[in-house]
């Protein structure tokens, strides 16, 4: 186990005000960081700032305010791109959610390099966000989705992988993180082969931005999305990370203003670089509230925050272990800190109920994962998603509340 004594979580703990109050009267064990993460002091500030400091729309104004905004969103994006290690500010764009950047890649890359007959890769890991979207373009161009098979470990099989990429493949698109069991796949191979064969890669960052370092050159990337909310930012601000020379030959996906270069009725010219895909008034504030998230974590450390967690997973996993009729739901060999589960006889949706009055959050369900769960042959499951705030504290008020589920249904 690794050691935990160069990470004090209950300094961060404190950063959090979240962790302050008590739910049911119990305090607060939060386990569902997968689905959206708490926010710090600091990202709480920084957003209350510019709102009540220097908020003003961008770009447009030449007043003081309106430059004010600018540079903080523009220096937002500067922080962006070198947390991912982007090549240039041009290769990053803000959209609202990792949803609408996948979307965005899907309708603006895919409609318009796809034919019929192309096939698009996906994996049975996926999270219908990075499923649903290449559904649709292949309705509308001919092109064929097809999905990597994992094994009964949860492991994306490489071997299949291999024999399923061909001239036809010409899209690549896999998570890093699986959201519901936490398996980390082997992005770097997966970016590599594709390449090899012709293809492009869409990497969905979503679960992996929050727990480990990204650096979108060393990975190959030609596309990587995550989501401000699940890396302690705040809702409504997403990350499109694309190669300079892709989205230069894409179209726009939205119109409207701020995205156009000359506009008359005959003819509209649109801009160049990351402004050609963000139409309309920017999420301003919140791309202002992610940089300062960014910095947070970057202020920790990666490494201190991985080797928390990876401890954190070992003792939940051992502890969770223990309960009989307790069935641990994706066991691959490098995981994120996620433990989805099932107990036998009791619906997961029975067992989030029960915990909650413990004070204890958990995610019930199938977890936009539903090829997922049919490959595991569960209608759903109770997911455990730990973050850097976590403590072994919150996994034991989670394994006794647990147990005192098997308790209430005998």
């Amino acid at each position: 186990m690794n050691d935990m004594t160069t990470f004090d979580v209950e300094k961060v703990r404190r950063d959090f005000p979240i962790f302050s109050r008590e739910v049911h009267g119990k305090p607060l064990a939060f386990l569902d960081s997968g689905a959206s993460a708490q926010k710090p002091t600091a990202v709480l500030e920084a957003v209350q700032r510019a709102y009540a400091e220097t908020y003003a729309n961008v770009h447009r104004g030449v007043h003081y305010l309106s430059q004010a905004s600018t540079d903080l969103y523009e220096g937002a994006r500067e922080t962006v791109r070198a947390h991912l290690n982007a090549a240039s500010i041009d290769e990053i764009i803000f959209t609202k959610n990792a949803t609408e950047s996948i979307n965005l890649v899907a309708y603006s890359y895919g409609w318009t390099n796809l034919k019929p007959g192309d096939e698009i890769l996906l994996s049975t890991l996926e999270h219908h966000s990075n499923i649903v979207p290449w559904q649709l373009i292949a309705e509308k161009t001919g092109a064929v989705v097809k999905a990597v098979p994992i094994d009964a470990h949860g492991e994306f099989m490489m071997e299949a992988y291999h024999d399923m990429l061909g001239p036809k493949t010409k899209i690549v698109a896999v998570t890093h993180i699986s959201n519901a069991i936490g398996t980390i796949t082997p992005v770097k191979e997966i970016i590599s082969a594709a390449h090899d064969a012709g293809a492009v890669v869409l990497i969905d960052g979503s679960q992996a931005a929050p727990h480990m370092k990204i650096d979108v050159q060393d990975l190959g990337a030609d596309f990587y999305v995550f989501t401000g909310h699940k890396v302690f930012g705040p809702t409504g601000i997403g990350v499109l990370y694309g190669r300079e020379e892709l989205l230069e030959a894409m179209p726009p996906f939205l119109g409207g203003g701020d995205m156009v270069g000359r506009v008359t009725f005959e003819k509209t010219t649109y801009a160049k670089g990351h402004s050609k895909f963000e139409a309309g008034t920017p999420p301003i504030v919140q791309a202002i509230g992610l940089a300062t998230a960014i910095d947070y974590i970057n202020d920790i450390g990666f490494e201190k925050i991985g080797a928390h967690e990876q401890a954190l997973l070992a003792y939940a996993t051992e502890q969770l272990g223990q309960i009989n009729s307790l069935r641990i739901i994706g066991q691959a060999r490098h995981k994120a800190p996620i433990i989805s589960f099932t107990l036998d006889g009791v619906h997961p949706h029975d067992i989030g109920t029960i915990v909650d009055r413990g004070g204890v959050a958990i995610r019930v369900g199938h977890h936009c994962a539903q090829p997922l769960m049919d490959h595991f042959d569960v209608p759903a499951t109770a997911r455990a998603s730990m973050a850097l705030y976590n403590n072994r504290a919150d996994i034991d008020a989670l394994v006794e509340s647990v147990k005192s589920v098997q308790e209430i249904f005998g």
